[in-house]
């Protein structure tokens, strides 16, 4: 398969310009102007830009959780996925109780085998941290392909300090990532048992029994674990202006702190939990969503570079049938979790570089590259001879409203219904093959499941 895009402005993470690039074999060959080949496919892309596919670096694809499971599978995830132009995904592989690391992959890697319709690679999520799998570390960085690796310092499955200091020793040796859900576990279960005490369990009370100084309490604790270890760490959807405060004050220190944060911290804010009636349950999500004085914050800690990654913690239940199921009287009991994936590169481009708040070189950094670098994808990322041709066609014009019938996650709400949009993918390629392009009114699936594979990522030696 050979494809000549000419004329589009290819954009980077520093600069942007207008050149063709020539795709063969899945990989990205030349770039140049008035290129000279012959090729199957030309796509004339002037007056559009031509993107590294956007990474999601934070989902969970069929997660069982709260005594049911996310509702997107390998499958319709990663078909969402690519009609919003991410090309590739790393989704979450939560460790049952007695598995190993590698256990625990191939149960997920099963899962995703002949479904996949783009590239996607797994974290390890550490819950039953036995001393031999902390020594499996090494072989997860170095032989897996699997270099990074989540914690949660809140649920039941949490781990101890101590457990947390052992990986940062670990990751550190060998080249790989802690990522950390930080909030205080000892603060939400008080605050639940006063709501619960005075009768205040509707999903508004979700968000503030989980406050900004709960995130803000974990960050700085996770951070004294880094400063001790002279390890790093990734702070996983940072939502508070709080938390993010403890961010920056370890990076000025030069400890060695890293975190992503989504759309709907940057876009949506806690009075969408007064929605009338359960709606409120839509946006139940841990952490829960703030205030627009965190909104802000965090559009400031992006173009400080305090923030480096932008994900979408996709993870998606019905209002009916799941949200629904146990929790109407008791928020507690509503499935965390919103869907995203493939809401992720419209909503940065129209609310961010539309906007001002962030200029097209950084929106690529944010979804592409830096993502790329951070997790060791070294094939990914950019549009630069020799990766992989992982490239968005991008319409910077093109209207769209995004509603829940015009999208392709496998839930019956999307938390952005009615959003106006300015800027669209028309067409969207995973390692040369055409997977998604614009039809009529929205982007439709052309790609085929199972076109995806694993990727091995390499060990994380460029801090």
């Amino acid at each position: 398969m050979t494809i000549l895009i000419k004329n589009g402005l290819i954009v980077t993470s520093t600069s942007s310009y207008i050149a063709d690039v020539y795709v063969e074999d899945g990989k990205i060959k030349a770039i140049g102007t008035n290129l000279n080949y012959s090729a199957k496919t030309v796509v004339d892309a002037k007056g559009k830009y031509v993107l590294p596919g956007a990474i999601d670096p934070h989902t969970h694809l069929a997660m069982p959780f709260m005594g049911t499971h996310a509702q997107d599978d390998y499958e319709t995830g990663t078909i969402a996925a690519a009609c919003g132009g991410v090309t590739s995904l790393i989704d979450f592989d939560i460790q049952q109780k007695g598995e190993s690391i590698k256990q625990a992959l191939e149960r997920k890697k099963s899962w995703a085998h002949d479904k996949v319709a783009i590239d996607y690679s797994l974290h390890p999520a550490i819950t039953d941290p036995r001393p031999e799998v902390i020594e499996e570390i090494k072989d997860a960085i170095l032989e897996y392909g699997t270099p990074s690796f989540k914690i949660f310092m809140v649920y039941d499955f949490r781990v101890n300090d101590a457990t947390m200091i052992k990986l940062l020793e670990e990751t550190k040796k060998y080249g790989g990532l802690v990522q950390v859900h930080a909030e205080n576990v000892h603060m939400i279960d008080h605050l639940n048992k006063e709501f619960e005490k005075a009768g205040t369990m509707t999903p508004y009370f979700h968000a503030k029994s989980r406050p900004n100084i709960a995130e803000e309490e974990a960050v700085f604790r996770a951070s004294k674990m880094v400063e001790m270890t002279g390890s790093k760490i990734y702070i996983v959807h940072l939502s508070s202006k709080e938390g993010l405060s403890k961010v920056k004050e370890a990076r000025e220190k030069g400890i060695n702190v890293f975190a992503e944060t989504c759309p709907q911290y940057l876009i949506l804010d806690e009075e969408r939990y007064k929605e009338q009636g359960f709606n409120g349950a839509k946006y139940v999500m841990s952490p829960p969503l703030r205030t627009k004085e965190s909104n802000q914050a965090l559009w400031e800690g992006i173009n400080r570079g305090d923030i480096q990654i932008l994900a979408t913690d996709h993870c998606p239940f019905d209002i009916k049938g799941k949200k629904d199921m146990n929790g109407t009287d008791d928020y507690k009991k509503i499935p965390n979790g919103a869907p995203g994936i493939e809401t992720l590169l419209m909503l940065m481009h129209s609310e961010g570089v539309v906007k001002g708040k962030i200029t097209l070189e950084k929106m690529v950094d944010l979804l592409s590259t830096a993502t790329a670098k951070m997790f060791g994808l070294a094939d990914k990322g950019e549009i630069v001879v020799g990766k992989d041709a992982d490239i968005v066609i991008f319409d910077p014009e093109q209207k769209f409203t995004i509603t829940q019938e015009k999208l392709h996650m496998n839930v019956d709400y999307t938390p952005y219904e009615g959003i106006e949009i300015t800027g669209m993918p028309v067409e969207v390629y995973s390692r040369g093959e055409k997977v998604a392009q614009w039809q009529n009114d929205h982007v439709e699936f052309i790609g085929k499941k199972g076109h995806g594979r694993f990727v091995k990522r390499v060990a994380l030696t460029h801090f």
